[in-house]
C-alpha cells in the first residue's frame, strides 16, 4: 500500500486526519477554501490561512476502476476503485480516495454495482503504514 508523503503545505491536513478530522485550508483574508493546500491564496494572493473543519460528507463526483493497476504497490489489490468526492460543505473541492465497506476494509470491499455518480458518502479514517488516511463509506439510503 502506498503511504502519503506530506509536504510542508499539506502537513496539517495529515495531522488533522490523524485526529479523525477532515479539514481544508482556507484563506483568512478572503475566506475562500482551497485544496490542494498551498502557501498563497489563488484568489486574493494572501499568504494567511487556517484549516477549517469539514462535515466529512460528500457525494461521488467521479470514479474509476484501474485495470491493470498503474502503481505496482497496488498490484495485489487490483481491481480497486478510486473515487473523487465533492465535499458537501465545499462543492468546488474534490478529494480523491477509495470507497470501502468500513474504515479498515480492503480497497475492493464494495461491490462495483454500488459505485455511482452522485452517491452520498461520508469520510472514515484508517491507519496505514504509519499514516492516517481518509476513505469513504456509502451513506445509508
Amino acid at each position: 500500500m502506498l503511504v502519503p508523503v506530506p509536504d510542508e503545505d499539506g502537513a496539517p491536513f495529515w495531522e488533522y486526519a490523524a485526529r479523525g478530522e477532515l479539514r481544508v485550508q482556507a484563506c483568512t483574508a478572503c475566506g475562500r477554501l482551497r485544496f490542494p493546500p498551498r502557501p498563497c491564496c489563488p484568489h486574493c494572493r494572501s499568504f494567511d490561512s487556517e484549516w477549517r473543519r469539514m462535515s466529512g460528507r460528500g457525494r461521488i463526483w467521479s470514479y474509476v476502476r484501474p485495470h491493470p493497476p498503474l502503481l505496482p504497490a497496488y498490484a495485489a489489490q487490483a481491481p480497486y476503485n478510486v473515487i473523487l468526492v465533492e465535499l458537501a460543505d465545499a462543492p468546488h473541492i474534490r478529494l480523491a480516495g477509495n470507497l470501502v465497506a468500513c474504515a479498515d476494509a480492503p480497497l475492493d470491499s464494495v461491490d462495483t454495482t454500488r459505485l455511482r455518480i452522485g452517491a452520498r458518502v461520508h469520510v472514515a479514517f484508517t491507519e496505514t503504514g504509519g499514516m492516517t488516511v481518509p476513505r469513504w463509506i456509502l451513506e445509508k439510503p
